[in-house]
């Protein structure tokens, strides 16, 4: 289960984890698992973990005063899911998270994140990703602002091709921020081609 972890790691970061590193990850990131749509977080509760997913796919939302989901993010294997400003500040969250089949993770409580970044791989680590984050959030921001439906869909064709094989189109289509009509008439449109 953790070599799984390792190995992300070692993705993200040039620094060798040593045997005291593992032990300190292994003590401080502890297995967790979620049923379909059981609450990772919920809005108005302070996000105590970030977890790294194992197996499964979870999402991050929110919900208007209508009643409509508005899709965050959504994360597969190998993804970390947390609402970063509840965890880092303290604060309550306005999203939920929750997980869109069973999930395995591994699950960080804030406060051992910071004896955790005393790992030269660790913070290498967490450097990259949040860089990559950054980008990836500017790309999404960019793409709901500027490109139509059609291109919006062939993108995340391009980037995630497997949220569609995971996720159904009402969420696909909030994550892109369309209605499903229009997801639906983009698809259709796409299969013609």
């Amino acid at each position: 289960m953790y070599e799984q972890l390792f190995s992300y790691i070692s993705r993200y970061s040039e620094s060798p984890l040593t045997e005291e590193d593992e032990a300190l990850i292994k003590i401080s990131l502890k297995p967790a698992k979620l049923k379909k749509k059981e609450f990772f977080l919920e809005q108005g509760n302070v996000c105590q973990f970030t977890g790294f997913i194992l197996k499964g796919a979870m999402r991050q939302f929110s919900i208007d005063s209508a009643g409509n989901e508005h899709i965050i993010q959504l994360a597969l294997e190998n993804w970390w899911i947390v609402d970063r400003e509840s965890y880092l500040m303290k604060t309550p969250s306005v999203y939920n998270i929750d997980a869109w089949e069973d999930t395995e993770l591994l699950v960080l409580e804030a406060d051992d994140l910071q004896r955790l970044l005393e790992i030269p791989a660790i913070k290498e680590m967490f450097w990259n990703m949040n860089q990559n984050s950054f980008i990836a959030s500017q790309k999404r921001l960019n793409n709901s602002i500027a490109l139509p439906a059609m291109e919006r869909y062939e993108q995340l064709l391009k980037s995630y091709p497997d949220f569609v094989q995971r996720f159904p189109q009402h969420i696909i289509a909030s994550y892109l921020g369309i209605s499903k009509e229009t997801l639906s008439r983009v698809r259709s449109k796409l299969f013609q081609k």
